[in-house]
């Protein structure tokens, strides 16, 4: 199985597991979209989600080391109709999340970081 249809089955598991997550996109770092399952709630192309996510990544990482706060583990946008909740899957993957105002961050931020890994992990096996 590609690369993109793998990583693609996660993220329609993560929508399925977590009923107020929307949808998702993956993407590399240099900002090019892998997957998306968007259930219509990306404002644009994935393409431009994907180039931006792979710019908030970059600087999330960077913030966080220039104020010695550890490894970046997630960056969480808020918005008055929502949340987007950023994670590197791995050195080479961004993963996007969009979840419905009111989601449980706390469920958001588990059920994502489980994702990011277990698409790190599909992008090391085939890569």
């Amino acid at each position: 199985m590609k690369l993109c249809e793998e990583v693609l089955r996660e993220m329609v598991l993560l929508r399925e597991r977590t009923p107020d997550i929307s949808g998702s996109v993956a993407c590399t770092v240099d900002g090019m979209t892998i997957a998306c399952d968007n259930g219509g709630k990306v404002n644009g192309s994935s393409e431009q989600t994907a180039a931006l996510s792979a710019a908030l990544l970059a600087l999330s990482r960077r913030m966080t080391i220039m104020t010695c706060q550890g490894v970046l583990e997630e960056t969480l946008i808020s918005g008055t109709a929502g949340f987007a909740a950023f994670y590197a899957a791995g050195p080479t993957i961004v993963l996007t999340v969009l979840a419905e105002p009111g989601t449980n961050l706390g469920l958001l931020r588990l059920e994502g970081r489980k994702t990011a890994a277990s698409v790190a992990a599909i992008a090391a096996r085939i890569h």
